[in-house]
């Protein structure tokens, strides 16, 4: 059985220790008070403690339990579907250039973070890249997407099948296109270099404090959890995938996609001569997304959804490792190290949404895999709202009234059949 304790994964394995935090105990007052110790949480808090703003996180769990340090660590300046043009349909031309231009730049504030707060997450910005799986692919998703945000200033290549093939050491593609502003994390270990240095600068942070409740108190608002309370002016939620009950209609805006995620053994140095030899974050354009991207130790990290949950892990071992080797022939037998899992909050347009649920709380929500990057983009607008610099609508993501899914428990049974649908497209494309 696959384990969804944070301590299975290879980030818990091999990230440097979280900061010292504690549980809230009694009645603290703060200017603006987070629920969430994620991306998005830790790079507001980050954030409004530079601008001199007394902040508070409370996290239910440790630092980064949540998507933040579960994933794949992949830093993408894209989302997963939509590109300019939609979001300039979606939003209108000045508010959706806007947002593509928070999303261009959004893997360069990550990096630019890590260099000036130096911390330590195994990062390195060699670039993403998303190779196309059929010809129909590389017109109709690499060609548009280079031309969409070349048109953006983004420093993009369009890459032929001979350059696919010798940038990725596989011939499994017919061509790419390539940003070179993206690549990878340590996911878990960012978390936790984003809490310090936050820390750093005079935020607080308590953990093993679940928000039970937010609710007026006065002027502004009082976060409860189970052994105190922050009261604030302004209070942002910053949950994502595992949102609770604390805001009513709130986790019924997003479906939670059950993600699995996996560690090889450390390769060998002539395998990695051959495979990815830059050593590029790389994510295609399946709907049953194959992806992979190397630690600082030289592993490949990778993964796939299940259709069916019986003998999780053996299933899945054996699923990916076939999958691995029909991709990169040169690795011969795959073995995992670590295999561990979590959620992604999916919408059902691929957007996210940005949200003042009352006057003084706000919130963003649906990752739509593209947390990594974009969560922690946001930080710094959420934290220009919650310091009063900025409405809510002058933020970079256009703010929606909240829309929770229809059928929300029968939209999260579904998700799971999306899979088979996304394998039956993938194949008539090849």
């Amino acid at each position: 059985m696959i384990s969804t304790d944070l301590s299975a994964s290879f980030w818990a394995a091999s990230a440097p220790a979280a900061p010292p935090t504690t549980v809230l105990e009694g009645d603290r007052n703060v200017e603006v008070a987070i629920v969430g110790g994620g991306f998005t949480g830790l790079s507001t808090a980050l954030h409004l403690a530079e601008a001199g703003v007394s902040c508070a996180v409370v996290e239910a769990g440790e630092i980064g339990f949540g998507a933040s340090g579960r994933n794949n660590g992949q830093v993408i300046p894209t989302m997963s579907r939509a590109d300019p043009s939609a979001m300039v349909a979606k939003f209108g031309k000045a508010r959706g250039e806007r947002f593509a231009g928070l999303v261009r730049d959004s893997a360069q504030i990550l990096f630019d973070l890590v260099r000036r707060h130096g911390i330590d997450c195994a990062a390195e910005q060699t670039g993403w890249v998303q190779p196309a799986h059929s010809p129909g692919r590389v017109e109709k998703v690499a060609r548009r997407r280079f031309e969409e945000w070349r048109a953006l200033g983004a420093p993009v290549e369009l890459l032929d099948g001979q350059q696919t093939a010798a940038l990725l050491g596989s011939d499994a593609w017919f061509g790419a296109w390539l940003n070179r502003t993206g690549g990878h994390i340590n996911p878990l270990a960012f978390a936790r270099g984003l809490a310090q240095a936050a820390l750093n600068k005079g935020a607080a942070i308590f953990t093993d404090s679940p928000a039970q409740s937010v609710e007026r108190a006065g002027n502004g608002w009082r976060v409860r959890t189970p052994r105190g309370s922050l009261r604030a002016a302004r209070v942002v939620i910053a949950t994502n995938a595992y949102t609770d009950d604390l805001w009513p209609g709130l986790k019924r805006e997003v479906v939670p996609v059950f993600s699995f995620q996996m560690a090889t053994e450390p390769l060998s140095d002539n395998i990695r001569k051959t495979l990815l030899p830059g050593r590029q974050a790389m994510s295609d354009t399946r709907g049953d997304l194959h992806f992979c991207r190397y630690t600082q130790d030289h592993r490949l990290v990778t993964g796939a959804p299940l259709l069916w949950r019986g003998d999780m892990d053996r299933r899945l071992r054996a699923h990916v490792a076939k999958r691995l080797q029909g991709l990169f022939p040169q690795l011969g037998e795959v073995s995992f190290s670590h295999v561990w899992c979590g959620y992604v909050g999916m919408t059902t347009d691929y957007f996210p949404r940005l949200h003042e649920l009352a006057p003084g709380v706000a919130t963003w929500i649906g990752c739509n895999g593209r947390g990594v990057a974009l969560a922690t983009a946001m930080g710094p607008e959420l934290a220009r709202w919650a310091a009063g610099d900025a409405g809510i609508d002058e933020l970079a993501l256009p703010a929606t009234p909240l829309q929770p899914v229809p059928a929300h428990g029968l939209a999260k049974r579904l998700s799971r059949g999306m899979l088979w649908l996304y394998r039956r497209r993938d194949a008539r494309e090849v």
